[in-house]
């Protein structure tokens, strides 16, 4: 059993810093077709359900916890959620491509199920584990439809871009 997280992590092994990296950039570069969704999906909801985005609203919640919220203005917040919401992107994405050899799923599959893992871990595991947001439970289904979609989008996007990227090697 040991064996098959320590291989992996071997210097004799497919995975490596460089495609680590790959997984890195990926993750961000599928962001961008997941943040498009979001905000295409979010005009399309009922009034009532056009509250913040969760990148944004975990922006407010953090920046608020460390009290510098009321210190920083639109622009500023605008900045960190879209850093942050990137970043989470990249953080995501490495870690996509230090499992995905574990996986014998076609790249778009196994990145549709990474994608909506992501979604899963974050919005019913530690965002409100960490009181950060509501569970996803919570909020409208349609809110979640569209965070679900937009999460199997990214997946999706980092999958078959890894993939490529990897058969250039």
């Amino acid at each position: 059993m040991l064996s098959v997280w320590v291989v992996p992590f071997t210097s004799g092994s497919a995975l490596s810093f460089h495609k680590l990296i790959k997984g890195a950039l990926m993750g961000v570069l599928a962001t961008v077709p997941m943040s498009l969704s979001m905000l295409l999906g979010w005009r399309l909801l009922p009034r009532q359900e056009r509250y913040g985005l969760p990148p944004r609203l975990i922006t407010e919640e953090i920046t608020e916890r460390v009290g510098i919220k009321d210190h920083l203005g639109e622009d500023e917040l605008m900045g960190l959620t879209i850093l942050s919401h990137f970043g989470y992107g990249a953080m995501t994405g490495g870690l996509y491509a230090v499992v995905e050899p574990l996986v014998p799923l076609h790249p778009s599959l196994k990145g549709a199920l990474a994608g909506i893992a992501v979604w899963v871990g974050s919005y019913l595991g530690w965002l409100p584990a960490m009181d950060i947001l509501t569970p996803a439970t919570q909020h409208p289904w349609r809110r979640n439809l569209l965070m679900l979609v937009a999460h199997a989008i990214w997946g999706v996007t980092l999958g078959e871009g890894l993939r490529k990227l990897m058969e250039r090697d």
